[in-house]
């Protein structure tokens, strides 16, 4: 059974003006997802901007999402690392926690061989009991999981369940899903693709856009598990431009500019990432308008 299907938000980590994490807003984005139909919760992922907190902050933030969603729905922790022991670290103490689910991302910068991700992943999911999931997401690291590797992986380490791919690569994810032959539970790491992952086979979306539009990224699937593909397809061409937008730098700049402007008050962004670009922040104020919230 996969850990979720649908939608689940790769949710933003708010801050305060000191840069510190802000408890209070993090609470106030956590039952705006829930109340809008959220699948699923991501936290400390790339848009969570894990890079950038100490491992004390990464474990209080998973705790704290863990205990505020209490079971509502599924909660996801990233917890991976370029160094092995390190996401041997906080994937144990995660588990400590609660969550339901690890994402695990491809080790950045070192760029381990296929077998070296093997041994990686192999050696963090067998330090817990809880199911995990591979992220892939080689514009960002470095490094790319062959779809053979995956489906090894997903084949013979019995809690490596499954797979965000956002290496936008069709042809590469059409491969996994082939040789995959139900093993492997796929989730799309694009929001600009969910619906032909979906019909690929995938269970899901791990999304960025969630954050500003939860109720209509969880439509997007559940229209097309319902059986209406061109319903689904409607949605998923309507976010387009709010996509682009939302990629126009790097992410999440965007996402925490957009969740300013609908006054999540979510702060800033911990260097060295920076404040969006005033024209870009003016094309993403105009997609969002256009788009029907703001």
């Amino acid at each position: 059974m996969a850990v979720f299907t649908g939608a689940g938000v790769a949710i933003v980590t708010p801050f305060k003006e000191n840069g510190e994490v802000n408890y209070e807003k993090f609470a106030e984005l956590i039952e705006f997802q829930i109340a809008n139909g959220t699948d699923a919760i991501i936290v400390c992922g790339t848009t969570g901007e894990s890079s950038t907190l100490t491992h004390e902050e990464h474990l209080d933030v998973i705790k704290y999402c863990a205990e505020k969603v209490a079971g509502r729905v599924p909660v996801v922790a990233g917890t991976g690392s370029n160094c092995t022991e390190t996401a041997v670290y906080l994937s144990t103490e995660a588990e400590k926690f609660g969550v339901d689910a690890l994402l695990l991302v491809t080790p950045y910068y070192n760029k381990a061989t296929q077998n070296g991700l093997y041994r990686h992943y192999k050696t963090v999911a067998d330090s817990v009991k809880i199911p995990c999931i591979l992220y892939n997401v080689p514009s960002r690291t470095g490094c790319n999981i062959a779809p053979e590797t995956a489906v090894r992986l997903c084949t013979e380490v019995e809690n490596i369940v499954g797979i965000k791919e956002a290496s936008g690569n069709i042809s590469q994810i059409v491969k996994l899903m082939s040789l995959a032959k139900g093993r492997v539970d796929l989730y799309s790491g694009n929001d600009d693709q969910i619906v032909p992952l979906l019909a690929l086979g995938a269970k899901g979306v791990i999304s960025v856009l969630s954050n500003v539009a939860p109720r209509q990224t969880h439509d997007i699937c559940e229209k097309f598990f319902a059986g209406d593909v061109a319903g689904s397809a409607a949605e998923q061409f309507r976010a387009i431009p709010l996509c682009n937008a939302l990629f126009c730098e790097v992410n999440p700049i965007p996402v925490k500019k957009a969740l300013n402007l609908m006054g999540k008050e979510v702060g800033s962004l911990r260097m060295p990432l920076t404040e969006m670009e005033e024209e870009n922040a003016a094309k993403l104020e105009k997609a969002m308008k256009e788009y029907g919230i703001l």
